[in-house]
């Protein structure tokens, strides 16, 4: 307890001397001239598509990223605990003892576990909008609000295919549709054994520095094999 008082009392006697980079930012949003002026760093689209592409949702909750052209996908430890735990039984304990596949037919399939890639973003927020008019209490706004959203999630998944949700920024100020491919023959590749994974007792990676081996890696398998993607991260 002391030591988190006294780093916040650091950090408040020294804020006046800080100040902020430019922070997150959406993907069909970028600071392109902000990067291009302090960096002198061309944002690409070709750059972004990559980034989407490469970049993964779990359903659990975390995210994690392609790290080769054959499917294999690096995140943390502790996103990767649930499908270790559900993996493990008798005279198999993956949480405690890691678990590395020294090659493809080695690898594990994880129940329930799935995984999804941004495809596509599309501004939503006028058809949301409409939807609303200045005669409708909170509740009733709310429950338009929610029954558009699922009606435009309904058809973008019924004629793309794809994965469809509707999600809300800045309180309502946009409304986004983002269009995932969703993927579930999911495999393990490797994991530490769980001493190692959360050395250092910060089971999170929210602060610095940290010391723990909290790494897991998972391959996406399509129709039997490694999938193969032209997006990932070297």
């Amino acid at each position: 307890m002391h030591r988190k008082i006294l780093c916040g009392l650091v950090l408040l006697l020294f804020s006046r001397y800080v100040s902020a980079d430019e922070g997150m930012w959406l993907l069909d949003q970028p600071p392109r001239k902000l990067l291009k002026e302090k960096y002198n760093f061309d944002l690409t689209d070709a750059w972004l598509e990559r980034a989407m592409k490469a970049s993964i949702r779990f359903n659990n909750g975390g995210s994690g990223s392609f790290v080769s052209a054959n499917g294999l996908v690096v995140t943390n430890h502790h996103i990767g605990l649930d499908s270790i735990q559900k993996l493990s039984g008798p005279g198999k304990n993956y949480f405690e003892e890691g678990f590395y596949a020294k090659n493809p037919a080695d690898e594990l399939k994880c129940p329930d576990l799935e995984l999804n890639v941004l495809q596509s973003i599309e501004d939503v927020s006028a058809r949301v909008r409409r939807a609303v008019t200045p005669q409708m209490s909170p509740e009733q706004a709310a429950s338009a609000r929610r029954a558009v959203m699922t009606e435009i999630e309904q058809e973008s998944t019924k004629s793309s295919g794809l994965r469809s949700d509707v999600v809300t920024l800045y309180q309502g100020g946009q409304y986004h549709l983002y269009r995932y491919k969703k993927f579930t023959d999911v495999r393990l590749v490797f994991t530490p054994e769980n001493a190692i994974g959360q050395f250092g007792g910060d089971v999170d990676n929210f602060e610095y520095p940290r010391h723990g081996f909290d790494v897991c890696f998972f391959r996406v398998w399509e129709n039997g094999a490694p999938l193969k993607t032209d997006h990932w991260f070297k």
